[in-house]
C-alpha cells in the first residue's frame, strides 16, 4: 500500500536535534544518574527561545511566561481548548481545515460550526464574510496558517483584516494553528498571529515541532497565550498530564536555534515532489488550472468530477477514497475536512513511491 495519506513527512531528524538529545543523555549512559524532569510548562531555557524566535518573527511582546511546552501539539490543544471553551460555547472553524479540531471542540465540550470556503477564490476568507458569520455568542474562532488541508497561507494583510474584525467582539478568542509555519513556497515567511495587535488580550497559538522542524515522533508541543491562560493551562497539565521529557526538549531547543536551516532544507527537499505532484494532477482528465498550494506538503485536489454519479457527496466522496485504497493508495477523504470529492494527498514521500501512487490514481480515474 502506498500512502499519501500520512500527516508526517519523510524527513530525516536534524543532526543538531540528536546531538542534542544524546547530550542529555549522557550522565544516564554514563554515571547512572537519574533523568532529570523537567518543569510541567517545559524547560526555561525552551520557552526562552520560542519567546525569541516569536519576537524575530515580529511579535516584540511575547515573553517565556506566555510559552507553554505540552506532551505534543493535540495534547496542548486539548489542555487550551479545556480552560478556554465553556459547555457549549460557539466554536467557528473556517472550512476545509484539519479533521481533529472537530473532535477536540467536542471533547472540550464546545460546540463547533463551521464556517465553509470555496476553493474558487482560494479560500478566500473575507472581512465580510467572517463578521456575517460571528455573533456575540461565539467564544473562539479558529485558523490554520498554513492550512492543512488546502496549503492556504494567510497573508499578514488578510491578517491585519481578520484581526480587524475579530477586535469587535471584546469576549472572542482568536486561536491559530501553526504547525507548519517552516514549510512555505511563497516569496514571505508565514506570518505569526502573535505580530498582531490584540486589543482584548485574546490571542493565542499553537505550534509543534513535528511538521516544520522534523521531529515527528519525539512528542513535543506549544502553545503561546495571555500568563493567566498559559498558567492555567501549565496547571491543568500538572494534575492530568506530565512534562516533556528532557531529552525531547533539547532536541526541540535545538531544532528552534537552527529552525530556518532546518526548515530551509525540508522545503528544498519537497520542491521535487511539490512539483512532480502539482503536474501529475494537471495531466488527469478534466483538471482545471489551480493555484499551487504555499504551504504545508500537501496538495488538497479537486476530484469531484470523478465521483459517482446519483450517489450523496459523503457516500460519493467516501467509495472513490475505497477504489483508491482497493487498487494501492492511501489519501485523505475531503469530507474529513469539510470538502467531499476533495482528497488530501500528500508530496513528503520518497519520488518512487510518488509516481507510482500518481499511476495507480489515473487508472482509477480512468487516463
Amino acid at each position: 500500500m502506498l500512502s499519501l495519506a500520512s500527516g508526517y513527512g519523510n524527513f530525516a531528524v536534524p543532526e543538531v536535534a540528536l546531538a542534542a538529545a544524546d547530550e542529555a543523555l549522557c550522565p544516564v549512559r554514563q554515571h547512572g544518574q537519574p533523568l532529570p524532569v523537567s518543569p510541567v510548562a517545559g524547560l526555561p531555557e525552551l520557552r526562552e527561545a520560542l519567546a525569541y524566535r516569536y519576537r524575530q518573527r515580529g511579535a516584540t511582546s511575547v515573553t517565556a511566561e506566555q510559552v507553554v511546552v505540552t506532551a505534543g501539539t493535540k495534547a496542548g490543544l486539548f489542555a487550551l481548548l479545556s480552560e478556554m471553551l465553556r459547555p457549549g460555547d460557539d466554536v467557528l472553524l473556517p472550512t476545509p481545515n484539519w479533521f481533529g479540531f472537530y473532535d477536540l471542540v467536542r471533547r472540550a465540550g464546545g460546540a463547533l460550526r463551521p464556517l465553509p470556503l470555496s476553493a474558487a477564490d482560494n479560500y478566500a476568507l473575507t472581512p465580510e464574510t467572517l463578521r456575517a458569520a460571528l455573533t456575540q455568542a461565539t467564544r473562539l474562532l479558529i485558523i490554520s496558517n498554513p492550512n492543512n488541508p488546502t496549503g492556504r497561507v494567510y497573508s499578514r494583510a488578510e491578517w491585519t483584516a481578520i484581526v480587524a474584525v475579530t477586535a469587535e467582539f471584546p469576549d472572542l478568542w482568536v486561536l491559530s494553528d501553526e504547525i507548519y509555519e517552516g514549510i512555505s513556497f511563497g516569496a514571505e515567511p508565514v506570518p505569526t498571529l502573535l505580530a498582531l495587535p490584540g486589543p482584548h488580550e485574546r490571542h493565542v497559538v499553537v505550534s509543534g515541532f513535528s511538521k516544520s522542524l522534523a521531529l515527528a515522533g519525539w512528542g513535543v508541543g506549544c502553545l503561546v497565550a495571555p500568563p493567566a491562560l498559559a498558567q492555567a493551562v501549565s496547571a491543568r497539565i500538572f494534575s492530568t498530564g506530565l512534562a516533556v521529557p528532557v531529552p525531547a526538549q533539547m532536541a526541540a531547543l535545538a531544532a528552534t536555534q537552527h529552525a530556518e536551516a532546518i526548515g530551509a532544507a525540508l522545503c528544498a527537499q519537497l520542491q521535487p515532489t511539490r512539483q512532480l505532484l502539482l503536474d501529475g494532477l494537471a495531466a488527469l482528465p478534466g483538471a482545471r488550472a489551480v493555484a499551487a498550494p504555499e504551504g504545508t506538503y500537501y496538495v488538497f485536489a479537486d476530484f469531484t468530477r470523478f465521483l459517482a454519479p446519483g450517489l450523496p457527496a459523503l457516500e460519493a466522496s467516501a467509495t472513490l477514497v475505497r477504489q483508491l485504497a482497493a487498487a494501492g493508495v492511501e489519501v485523505v477523504d475531503g469530507a474529513t475536512c469539510g470538502a467531499p470529492g476533495f482528497l488530501r494527498l500528500s508530496y513528503a514521500v520518497a519520488e518512487a513511491d510518488l509516481r507510482r501512487a500518481l499511476a495507480i490514481i489515473g487508472s482509477v480515474v480512468g487516463v
